[in-house]
């Protein structure tokens, strides 16, 4: 008996859903927009800047310890 009324219950429940109407047409109101384009002419001042900079001769350097810094699970294990 319980599966009969719950069997009624889903196709109840299908029938009201599939029988409203709720499909209206909307009317979309478009609306033209014209591209504008606006060229601005800048002038673009180039500074030559000298700058300097260091090569590192020794291998034991700080920079390039920093660089190539390696944790301890970057290490390969003996199995």
């Amino acid at each position: 008996m319980k599966t009969i009324a719950t069997l009624i219950f889903v196709l109840f429940i299908g029938v009201a859903a599939q029988a409203q109407n709720t499909t209206k047409e909307v009317k979309v109101e478009t609306v033209e927009m014209s591209i504008v384009t606006v060229t601005i002419k800048e002038e673009v001042k180039l500074e030559t800047k000298t700058e300097v900079a260091r090569l590192y001769k020794y291998k034991n350097s700080n920079i390039k310890k920093a660089l190539s810094f390696t944790t301890k699970r970057n290490k390969a294990k003996m199995a």
